[in-house]
């Protein structure tokens, strides 16, 4: 939570004067030059936050060089033998390859110079970290790296550029595929550069990039070489409309409250391998690779998001789980009655799509708080025969909200609704216990009441609250009485109970302002049921399955289904939805289950 805070404050003041960032990136680059003198465990904690934060943000703002100086120190730290093993053979290489460059170098002077275009060449061999990264993504060693050497070719135009590129191609065999234009279409970053991949007579092959000095300059500094500062002069307002980065910062920032949301999406947007599609209008919209259309949709506008149905891709009709392709034209299709739901959050890619998603999703799940919040409290009232006009008394309210430190009084439905206050609380703080005398209802009505609200579980209570607080048990652990549980509070849920065993629970008690301690209700004991699904490996063989459901039934338990699929071999598998009382019946189920000749493995699924 901290480095997501600190992340946003720094990120925040970078819009304001880049700066800011300019300072942090030669610390941070300082801090790993000097990391030898930290213990062991530092190294790599600053290593790894350099290189999922600090490096990606320079590449973000067009920084080449500090990024590459960044990864290249922080895959010293995370990878130390991969990274010495690497950069011993690239030394061993490093004087043939130096004849090379020399080699490369002059030719390339010789054949630009006679086709009169003026440039600056220079030769180099990659970084280690980058050489590092394409061995991974290829799955080779680095004996079958072979283009790990580099030229750049700085001319004064943009007519220059492409003209030293066909050069290039008239002398050596380009490979096919590996022609990039970014000069036509620029990276968000604001790079710009013509790269190729050509083939020497020897079957060596190298990389060379073209480019003006221009846009060399922005290549190395980004946009450190953008904009001229004067002293004392901030960032002017409009200067971060140019950076589409710091554009999309600015909005999302705003959606996400929690620090720990905000770092997680920053870490997704920094991280991008651009994909170029296509408005039908022709204007051109890059994306991370993976985006799907409900990106595309969101970053035309929200309402366009939040009323996505589909996309015509190419002119066909596609889902929102298709994935978007380099050159894609694409129409969003919309209706007005649509909305996002939870699972869009899977399919969107972007920081901008998923904020806005998350942004929509709280706001309704509030709304549906402040209803059921008001309603529980309206309720509580007339409990204690008390007029629910009450809730309109300023002057009464007031310092009510005033104690639980909320605004508004619909921040205290929302609060009612969610789970964490109790609408009795109101009540007290508004009479004293001693001069209130409950209305006794109508069981009947007690019962309908709870039911229109779906007030959850009433087989668990919360420690020190009456019981108006929702309740609902994990569906990813169905937890049964008898159990150890943990409960936390749920959005528009009230509070979920978890078995202390769900595989959820230690993410969930990172946030210990929302767990709340529950237990099983004794005046409920035996009323309630629980479903437990049982997952068996068995023989394949006839009469089994019979045999497993009639020993069930013996066991005083219901079943509410059975499936049965053919395994590998001779076995199948059975998984079967049972209804037991508690903890200590489930066990006994199981325990006959495991009795019976040709059941070889129980187990018990949590989902």
């Amino acid at each position: 939570q901290a480095q997501g805070e600190n992340l946003r404050k720094m990120i925040l003041a970078m819009v304001d004067d880049l700066r800011v960032i300019l300072v942090k990136l030669a610390d941070r680059l300082h801090n790993m030059r000097t990391l030898q003198h930290l213990p062991p465990e530092k190294q790599t904690r600053i290593a790894r936050e350099t290189f999922e934060i600090y490096a990606p943000i320079a590449n973000r703002l067009g920084m080449g060089r500090f990024k590459a100086a960044l990864e290249d120190l922080s895959f010293q730290y995370l990878e130390p033998e991969s990274h010495l093993a690497l950069s011993q053979t690239l030394k061993k290489r490093r004087k043939i390859s130096g004849e090379f460059i020399q080699e490369i170098q002059a030719k390339l002077e010789e054949v630009l110079g006679e086709q009169g275009i003026k440039a600056r060449i220079s030769g180099r061999i990659k970084s280690v970290y980058s050489i590092y990264r394409k061995m991974k993504a290829q799955q080779i060693d680095v004996d079958q790296v072979y283009d790990y050497v580099a030229f750049r070719v700085l001319t004064g135009s943009v007519k220059d550029c492409y003209a030293a590129l066909g050069t290039v191609h008239s002398v050596w065999r380009p490979v096919p595929g590996r022609i990039k234009d970014y000069i036509a279409m620029p990276k968000p970053n604001m790079y710009q550069s013509l790269h190729t991949s050509v083939m020497t007579g020897h079957g060596q092959p190298f990389e060379v990039q073209i480019r003006t000095n221009e846009m060399h300059s922005i290549a190395e500094e980004g946009i450190a070489a953008h904009w001229q500062y004067k002293e004392g002069r901030p960032l002017q307002t409009g200067d971060a409309e140019k950076v589409v980065w710091l554009r999309r910062i600015l909005e999302w920032q705003q959606d996400l409250k929690d620090p720990r949301d905000f770092l997680e999406l920053v870490k997704v947007d920094l991280y991008p391998e651009e994909v170029y599609t296509f408005t039908p209008k022709g204007k051109v919209l890059s994306f991370p690779r993976g985006a799907t259309p409900l990106d595309f949709a969101y970053a035309i506008h929200t309402e366009v998001g939040n009323r996505c149905t589909g996309a015509k891709v190419n002119g066909k009709i596609v889902p929102l789980k298709y994935v978007l392709q380099n050159g894609d034209i694409i129409e969003i299709l919309t209706q007005p009655n649509k909305v996002p739901n939870r699972d869009w959050l899977t399919l969107a890619k972007t920081s901008r799509a998923r904020s806005k998603i998350r942004s929509w999703l709280n706001a309704t799940e509030r709304t549906k708080s402040v209803t059921l919040g008001k309603e529980l409290t309206e309720k509580e009232l007339r409990k204690y025969k008390l007029s629910p006009a009450l809730l309109q008394d300023g002057e009464k309210t007031a310092p009510i909200l005033k104690k639980v430190g909320l605004a508004e009084l619909d921040d205290f439905f929302a609060a009612v609704g969610y789970g964490k206050i109790t609408a009795y609380s109101f009540v007290t703080s508004l009479v004293p216990k001693s001069e209130l005398k409950e209305v006794k209802p109508d069981g009947r009505v007690t019962r309908a009441f709870k039911k229109a609200l779906g007030l959850g579980h009433r087989a668990v209570k919360v420690r020190g609250f009456d019981d108006d607080v929702m309740i609902t048990l994990g569906r990813c652990c169905n937890p049964v009485r008898g159990e150890a549980i943990i409960g936390y509070i749920t959005r528009g849920k009230g509070v979920t109970v978890h078995s202390t065993q769900c595989p959820n629970v230690g993410r969930l008690m990172y946030d210990s302002e929302r767990r709340i301690e529950v237990e099983w209700d004794a005046r409920v004991d035996g009323a309630a049921t629980f479903d437990v699904k049982l997952v068996l490996t068995v023989q394949d063989r006839q009469g089994l399955l019979a045999k497993i459901v009639s020993a069930i039934a013996d066991m005083k338990a219901n079943i509410k289904n059975v499936e049965a699929t053919t395994a590998e071999g001779s076995n199948a598998h059975i998984r079967i939805i049972l209804v037991v009382k508690d903890q200590a019946h489930m066990n006994r189920v199981i325990s006959g289950i495991s009795r019976i000749q040709g059941v070889l493995d129980v187990i018990r699924a949590r989902r």
